[in-house]
């Protein structure tokens, strides 16, 4: 499958994976085609030309689930890229293991952590060679920040403010604030502000589509959507996300899209700044054959 799909447009928060929670209840809607093919057709349909599959905090391990995810990307041909993540252990050993497999992908195209879903700080110095590599490669880390979907997650690890420290300690890498730090919006505009090696996404804003105030929502999530615009006062380093199977594509683009800053300023966000931070890999990932629908859960 290869659409021509001219639009521009960059979802930098996807989810296709095998141990995503509870589908039927947590995916925006019961009947979801989670299948790379049923994925891409909703990209079609958004006018979506590319997206990140970022990992999901229930993956047995770092390597299966950067498995799943280069399978993935492999089948879309290239339209979609696959992002790591490591969990830290009790030892440092632990987390440089899992770093140093990564060379053998070279069409990765970011690092998640999860920080809340585990507990750990961005600060943990365990994570002292995640970001060395991020710096190496130039690949952008991004974390976790807010709500958690589990409900044993722990918040104190998933503020804004904790980020602060590594954004200051390694200018050279690009870190991303996913969910804008939702319910810490503020405090996540902040820290873009603050330091140009941070960037935000606009991913988790909304609640689920189930709420009998999802109308309402939508209105107050574009609300502070705004508000962060205005307090970093450029639209340079925010980037779009749908936090799909979560949210509709289509609902998490018209969130941007009827914010009050300008065309250049909407088409930056909606792709242009995703385009620059993750560009793809010089000769372009390997592409498979697979049977039609290829990539389910």
């Amino acid at each position: 499958m290869t659409p021509n799909v001219p639009s521009r447009h960059f979802d930098v928060h996807l989810h296709l994976s095998q141990w995503w929670p509870d589908l039927a209840h947590t995916g925006y809607r019961p009947d979801i085609d989670y299948t790379v093919r049923g994925l891409l057709a909703e990209m079609d349909a958004a006018g979506i030309g590319s997206g990140l599959l970022l990992p999901v905090f229930e993956g047995p391990s770092p390597a299966q689930s950067l498995e799943e995810a280069v399978a993935h990307a492999r089948t879309s041909r290239g339209r979609l890229r696959p992002v790591a993540t490591v969990f830290p252990g009790p030892g440092k050993s632990v987390v440089e293991e899992v770093v140093a497999t990564w060379d053998a992908v070279p069409e990765l195209a970011a690092i998640k952590l999860f920080p809340g879903y585990h507990p750990f700080y961005p600060h943990d110095p365990a994570l002292a060679p995640v970001y060395e590599y991020a710096a190496k490669r130039k690949l952008p880390v991004m974390i976790h920040q807010g709500d958690t979907l589990a409900r044993n997650g722990l918040l104190k690890f998933a503020r804004p403010i904790e980020v602060d420290e590594v954004a200051v300690q390694y200018r050279d890498v690009r870190f991303v604030l996913c969910h804008f730090g939702n319910p810490w919006v503020e405090e996540a505009a902040e820290l873009v502000y603050k330091n140009e090696n941070v960037y935000a996404d606009t991913s988790g804003l909304l609640a689920h589509p189930s709420s009998p105030y999802f109308d309402r929502g939508i209105a107050r999530a574009r609300t502070v959507l705004q508000g962060a615009v205005d307090t970093i006062g450029s639209a340079d380093r925010i980037l779009y996300g749908s936090d799909w199977p979560l949210e509709a594509l289509g609902t998490a683009l018209e969130l941007i899209e009827r914010l009050t800053i300008t065309g250049p300023d909407k088409r930056k966000i909606l792709g242009e700044n995703a385009q620059r931070l993750y560009p793809p890999p010089p000769s372009g990932p390997p592409a498979t054959k697979t049977k039609s629908g290829a990539g389910a859960r």
